[in-house]
């Protein structure tokens, strides 16, 4: 017994530990639930919690579905919107083609006009004449005229790999 002991004595103690720690966290657990079985009080308010908690679910779901159906008939509106007025250049499209007039040049005067009406107060820019930014001469393969940044390349040497 002593030479078991002097060999695994730690070991032994260890596991005693262990068992105790187990044993206090498995009697715990059981008293937990035997005071919760005679608690009838919380379990008669807990069906209420729940159907209160699944009205304020099914409330919240319902207002959801309000504000995506009022989305969607904004969205049909807009639609409808556009289609008429694609609908409105086709028909003017085909009027000037029966008059014998340019249709796409009628098709961008009526689009200026729409733009105009929207924002009376946008003012077109006129662009001012720009200068090229290199010179007609510039070569980027030719070194010349590029300034003072040029392309050399690396020694050579050992380091060059490949």
């Amino acid at each position: 017994v002593g030479s078991v002991l002097s060999s695994y004595g730690w070991y032994l103690l260890l596991a005693a530990v262990a068992v105790y720690l187990l044993v206090q966290k498995v009697s715990r657990s059981l008293a937990a639930r035997r005071s919760a079985r005679p608690g009838a009080a919380e379990a008669a308010e807990e069906p209420d919690v729940v159907v209160r908690r699944q009205e304020a679910l099914a409330a919240a779901r319902l207002r959801m579905q309000e504000e995506l159906n009022a989305q969607a008939e904004r969205y049909k509106e807009k639609q409808r919107q556009l289609e008429e007025e694609r609908r409105r250049q086709k028909i003017a499209m085909w009027e000037s083609m029966q008059e014998g007039k340019s249709y796409k040049g009628n098709l961008k005067l009526n689009q200026q006009e729409a733009e105009s009406g929207v924002s009376a107060s946008a003012v077109p820019k006129s662009k001012p004449n720009k200068k090229p930014l290199r010179g007609g001469g510039y070569n980027p393969l030719s070194g010349e005229g590029g300034g003072t940044c040029s392309w050399r390349p690396g020694r050579r040497g050992p380091s060059a790999g490949g």
